[in-house]
């Protein structure tokens, strides 16, 4: 069975979020977001940084939460919520896939030191103020990427569990816009489908 080890409020919400939309079998080992846990001897021999997610699969031990999302689609739903090289939208699903990590969450995580992580005293205004302006830029193009479509490809695909999740904890800080009406519209979407549900609920 599949074995994820996870902390709540981090990247591997998007693992548990997937595993239920794809009703596979798993077990969680929850560990508190505190150096305690994530920082331990047992922790830091599944990742050497002592981040999460981690997912075991047999001899196999994997981190990085795009690497995971690509190897259960890969090894346990034979292509299921990814869409053939050769379709049409396939660039488009690497492009959004991708663009999670490479330019949205660079500021989330910013904006998550800025206002949670550091002491009152040790925040930098200024630091923070070019995070969200960033993180704006940002998912501008994914709001009008989404105009007249209900996901980032037009079905839902393994790109939305990476990037979707981000658009939500992007938005739960306050930073979409009004205005950016498709995004806020995908955010609820994705916010109503019942796996988002349970993976949240588990924060």
């Amino acid at each position: 069975m599949l074995k994820l080890h996870f902390a709540p409020n981090s990247r591997a919400g998007r693992i548990v979020w997937l595993l239920e939309e794809l009703q596979l079998p798993y077990e969680i080992n929850k560990m508190a977001f505190h150096p305690k846990d994530l920082k331990s001897d047992e922790h830091r021999a599944r990742h050497p940084l002592g981040r999460v997610p981690v997912l075991d699969d047999g001899d196999v031990t994997i981190f990085e939460s795009g690497a995971i999302v690509e190897y259960i689609l890969a090894r346990h739903k034979n292509g299921g919520l990814k869409p053939e090289p050769d379709a049409p939208v396939y660039p488009a699903y690497l492009q959004w896939f991708h663009y999670c990590e490479g330019m949205v969450m660079p500021p989330v995580n910013t904006i998550v030191v800025q206002t949670v992580l550091l002491p009152p005293d040790r925040r930098d205004e200024t630091a923070l103020a070019q995070a969200q302006r960033l993180l704006a830029k940002a998912l501008q193009p994914v709001n009008d990427a989404l105009e007249g479509k209900d996901y980032l490809i037009g079905d839902f695909s393994g790109a939305d569990i990476m990037l979707g999740h981000a658009c939500f904890m992007s938005n739960r800080l306050g930073c979409v816009s009004d205005d950016m009406i498709h995004l806020k519209a995908y955010v609820a979407r994705i916010t109503d489908r019942p796996a988002f549900n349970t993976a949240i609920t588990m924060q």
